[in-house]
């Protein structure tokens, strides 16, 4: 049966260590230029599909 009315004791220093380890980590790398590229051609693409269905509403509208 498990005693529930002493809880474990910590230790202090554990948790140093691990913030420690946390803080040392090495950063990741920002993102790299080829990237941004990728996601401007894909929004350039996205809004001249848009403008691409807007005329063709407004084409099948006047006619």
């Amino acid at each position: 049966m498990a005693d529930y009315q002493n809880p474990p004791v910590e230790d202090p220093s554990a948790s140093t260590q691990m913030f420690r380890a946390f803080v040392d980590e090495p950063q990741p790398k920002p993102a790299t230029a080829v990237s941004e590229s990728s996601r401007t051609g894909v929004i350039t693409v996205g809004v001249i599909v848009a403008l691409a269905i807007i005329a063709a509403v407004v084409y099948l509208a006047v006619k």
